[in-house]
């Protein structure tokens, strides 16, 4: 019989907590715990997923390469393992079939998700809020563990689109310093994101600063440029061909000029 999921709704007070966003950490009552990097990698998987997985599953995807008893023993002396290091601190909830997190840990990936759900709302546009450093960093970023992939691009993304979304709603009504905040956060997790780019060239013309919204561009499309061999969308472009006595980059190919 599955164990029964942890209430997120009513959670109870943590006595753990784990920490995924830019690098790995535990951290119990008593103090920070190291863990071996087979037994971090088993909290990490039961981490992404929030709701528990089957022991068999959870073993395929950290030893795929192994036979299925071999993968199992791994499995259990990973268990055991994390038990020892959690002393008193119950970690992990099992039984034969499945494996969760217990209820009593707190990630800092959840977390996140958390405050990506209210700031998709219309509350940041009341009060505006300070960028959550939860959403200043990506997930385990040194991994490169296949299963967690898709996690971290997923987490990527969904940080990157609530960032832009309260920036805009931010200008919309009128907060412009918390904007701009929000949009040069999502710029610093990826200098190449041409919405997030977008975002700080209209936050400079709702304040009439034309030319450094044109010197914002100019800078990006140069970049754009070196680093990708591309230009700007026809929509980025047209945004600021206003502005301008020449058309902006029209049919330049890469390499031709600045």
């Amino acid at each position: 019989m599955p164990l029964p999921p942890a209430d997120r709704n009513h959670p109870p007070r943590p006595w753990a907590d784990v920490s995924l966003l830019g690098h790995f950490a535990l951290r119990l009552p008593h103090g920070h715990v190291y863990l071996a990097p087979t037994t971090q990698k088993v909290l990490v998987l039961l981490a992404i997923h929030a709701q528990g997985l089957a022991r068999s599953s959870a073993a395929a995807l950290l030893w795929p390469h192994l036979p299925d008893r071999r993968s199992a023993a791994s499995l259990r002396s990973a268990l055991w393992r994390l038990s020892r290091a959690g002393g008193s601190c119950q970690v992990v909830v099992s039984d034969s079939e499945h494996l969760r997190l217990d209820r009593n840990v707190r990630v800092d990936l959840h977390t996140a998700h958390d405050i990506v759900r209210d700031l998709t709302t219309d509350r940041c546009a009341v009060q505006p809020p300070a960028v959550p450093g939860h959403l200043r960093q990506d997930l385990l970023p040194d991994w490169s563990e296949s299963w967690l992939f898709v996690a971290r691009e997923h987490f990527r993304q969904t940080r990157l689109h609530a960032l832009e979304a309260c920036s805009k709603r931010l200008r919309a009504s009128g907060h412009m310093d918390a904007a701009m905040e929000f949009a040069m956060a999502a710029l610093e997790a990826d200098p190449l994101r041409e919405s997030a780019h977008r975002c700080v060239s209209e936050i400079h013309l709702a304040e009439g600063n034309i030319a450094d919204a044109l010197r914002f561009y100019g800078t990006y499309r140069r970049q754009l440029r070196d680093e990708l061999g591309l230009v700007p969308t026809s929509g980025y472009r047209n945004l600021l061909a206003p502005f301008l006595r020449r058309p902006l980059d029209t049919a330049r190919g890469p390499g031709r000029g600045a």
